[in-house]
This record gives C-alpha cells, structure tokens and sequence, in this order.
C-alpha cells in the first residue's frame, strides 16, 4: 500500500470516528448506574411464565427462518451462473429478473416459518388478522422492496460500468440517499390506516408536551391496529415534511389511562426532538460504505456487480452483512430508546406513568421483560422492560436527590 493511499484511509477512518462519536451522543447521564432489578419482583409468576410460553416459540421460528434463508442463498449461489445462463435479454434485464426471482423465492422459503407464527400470534390473541388477509396484506409491501432492490442493483451496475472496481465509493453514498427517501415515504404506506387524533383534549396535551421539547405543532393522527392487533404501541414516522407522531387506536382503548399515553406520547416526541431518525440515518450512511465495499469485493471476485450470474451471490452477502450488523444496529437504537425514555420522564416529570405504561405493554402484549441475551442482541431494538423500568426509577431517585440536596448556597 502506497503511502498517500494510507493516508487518505487514516483521515476516512478518523472522520468516520469522528462522525460516529458525535452520533453516539445522548441527554443520558454518563455516570447514570441502573439497578439491577429481577423480573420476579415486578411481574407475576403467570405473566413471566406466559410471555415465556410465547415469545420461545417465536424466537425459534425466527431462527428456522433464517436459517432456510441462509441455506436457500447460498444454494443459489452456487447455482447462479448456470441460473442466469436460461434466462434470455441484456445482461441488465437477466439480472433484474434473477434478482426478483431470488427475492421471491427467499420470501417464500420463509412463509411457512410466518405462517406458523402467525397462527401462534392469533392462539395468543396477540393478531387478530385473518390468515387470507394476512397473505393477501404483505404483497404491496413486497412489491415495494422488490422495486428498491432493482432500483439499487441498476445504480450498482451502472456505476460499475462507468466507475469500475471504485464504483462502491459512490455506491454507498447513493444507498444513503435511498434510505433517507425510504424514511419519507414511509407514512404513505401508513395512510390507509391513518385518521387524525379526533381527542381535541388528548391532542392539546401533547402539543404542550412537544412545546416543552421544543418542536413547532406536530402533526396527531390514530393507527388503525386494532384491525390487525391487541398490541397496543405508538410510533414516530416520517421526515421533515411527512414526520407525524402516530398512536395506535389499542392505546385508546381504554386499557390506559391519560397519564401513561402522555407518557408515550412524550417518548415519540423525544425521538422527533433528538432527530433519532435523521441520526439513525447517519449510522446508515456510515455503514454503507463499508458494506457496499463488501458487496463489490464478493462480485469482483467472481466477475463483477454487472455478470447476471453473480446476483444471488449479491443477496447473500448483504443478507449476511445486515446479520452482522445486526448487535452493532440494535445497540444504538437502544441507547436511542433508553434517551427518548430520558427525554419522556424529563418532559412529563412522571416516572410512575411511565413504569405502568411499560408493565401494560409488558402485560398485554406478552412480550418477555428480561429476554436472553441473544435475542437482545440479534432482535432487541428497545431496552428490555425490566431495564426501562429501572431507568425511570433511576430518574426519581436522581430527581429526589436534587430536591433534598436543596438550592446551592449564596442563590
């Protein structure tokens, strides 16, 4: 390696440090020690045993699925040349048709594995989708990533053309810009679902809460889960002009009271405020360079992003990166969840609503609040319950601490 080349690789890996330590930020207390609190003292034993009962099988479901996956990729793999030797057009056009053709088979090498965890859901009264409208529901969502991965393949193979061995320099960077028009566009596909917060009292309470965060009037509006859930749940979608807090019509239901859905309301709002999406989409940007280098270093060895015999060789190893990147990605957005937390007890000044909000979630939607430590690091993108809940309490007990300590002296 020459030494100009060195160089330039010593300032891209110090800015990209650089970039990640500004991101790795949050309103957390550095210094801030969690209790370690045991799920026992905070659940019934036939809770603890029923979110057990349910969440193993799912968790083994999960694993089965990937595991055919894996098997049928790298099963194509192999066979990709002879693969795309039947097909017929210019090498673009065979390879688009491979790259949908894979795609549609991993999606249906890992029904059987959805199924049965769909019926699972509805046996737990979790899902209350028929089994016809589950089939029938994913296959706009399914269109959609077909058209996203064509489209990046087409601008991978182009840059190829006109960039050679370089081109995932500017592959990377383009795989970023179609994130950030993913996240736009992702409360279109909610619209359907969606109606505005018709609860004029409930909608002013949380635009207070969004002023004491400092965000301008944010746009309310009501999920219709309960079409296809129990759950209940709230969420942030969208950027710039499409970003709207979204809440679920279960968390109306009357399950929880007012003060547990302003809790999460403000926990929403604190992703909006501390701009987690767009940060989200920094740490996407930072592993895209890295990962389209990986892609382009696996076809390049066998001929090249362009060779139509290369493509399941192409989606096995962006299946295999998104796998390992997996702890890393669930480890920053659990700092993020465990921030908006922060952000929610800061807001609302109410510790004991978000501690109930969370035993609900915990309660009704049978979700285990102490999982293994695995599937905290493969699946986990929020802090278990027992650890939120000891975050909360660690907020009174800081909060209770500043009160007894009292003003400073000579104030």
């Amino acid at each position: 390696m020459s030494a100009r080349r060195a160089a330039l690789l010593a300032v891209a890996a110090g800015l990209w440090l650089l970039a990640a330590s500004l991101l790795w930020r949050t309103r957390v207390p550095g210094e801030l020690q969690l209790a370690h609190l045991r799920p026992e003292l905070l659940f019934s034993g036939s809770h603890l045993e029923a979110a057990d009962d349910y969440t193993g099988p799912l968790r083994a479901l999960w694993l089965g699925s990937t595991a055919a996956g894996l098997v049928l990729l790298w099963s194509l793999a192999r066979a990709g040349p002879r693969l795309a030797g039947r097909l017929r057009g210019t090498p673009l056009v065979r390879s688009l048709a491979l790259l949908v053709a894979v795609l549609t088979a991993l999606w249906l090498v890992r029904l059987p594995f959805a199924a049965a965890g769909h019926w699972w859901r509805r046996r737990h009264d979790i899902s209350r989708q028929p089994y016809l409208d589950w089939l029938v529901s994913p296959w706009l969502e399914l269109a959609g990533s077909l058209l996203v991965a064509c489209v990046a393949l087409a601008l991978a193979i182009a840059l190829a053309r006109r960039l050679g061995d370089r081109w995932w320099l500017a592959g990377g960077p383009l795989l970023a810009l179609l994130g950030a028009a993913a996240l736009l566009a992702q409360p279109l596909l909610l619209l359907p679902r969606l109606e505005p917060l018709r609860d004029e009292a409930l909608a002013g309470q949380i635009q207070r809460l969004a002023r004491l965060q400092g965000l301008p009037r944010v746009r309310l509006e009501v999920k219709r889960a309960s079409e296809l859930t129990t759950r209940a749940n709230a969420e942030l979608a969208g950027l710039g002009p499409t970003r709207r807090v979204v809440l679920w019509d279960t968390l109306l239901d009357g399950r929880f009271p007012p003060a547990e859905i302003r809790a999460v309301s403000a926990h929403e709002l604190a992703h909006a405020s501390r701009h987690h999406l767009l940060k989200g989409l920094g740490w996407f940007a930072l592993a895209a360079v890295p990962g389209v280098f990986l892609v382009a270093a696996v076809s390049r060895r066998r001929g090249g992003i362009d060779d139509p015999g290369n493509v399941p060789a192409v989606v096995l190893t962006v299946v295999l990166c998104l796998l390992a990147a997996a702890p890393g990605a669930n480890v920053v957005s659990r700092r993020y969840e465990a921030e908006a937390d922060w952000i929610a007890l800061e807001t609302t000044r109410d510790p004991g609503a978000l501690e109930g909000l969370l035993r609900r979630f915990s309660t009704t939607g049978l979700t285990d609040p102490s999982p293994p430590g695995w599937a905290s690091a493969l699946l986990g993108t929020h802090p278990s319950t027992v650890d939120r809940i000891a975050l909360a309490r660690a907020w009174r007990d800081a909060r209770g601490a500043l009160r007894r300590e009292g003003p400073p002296a000579g104030s």
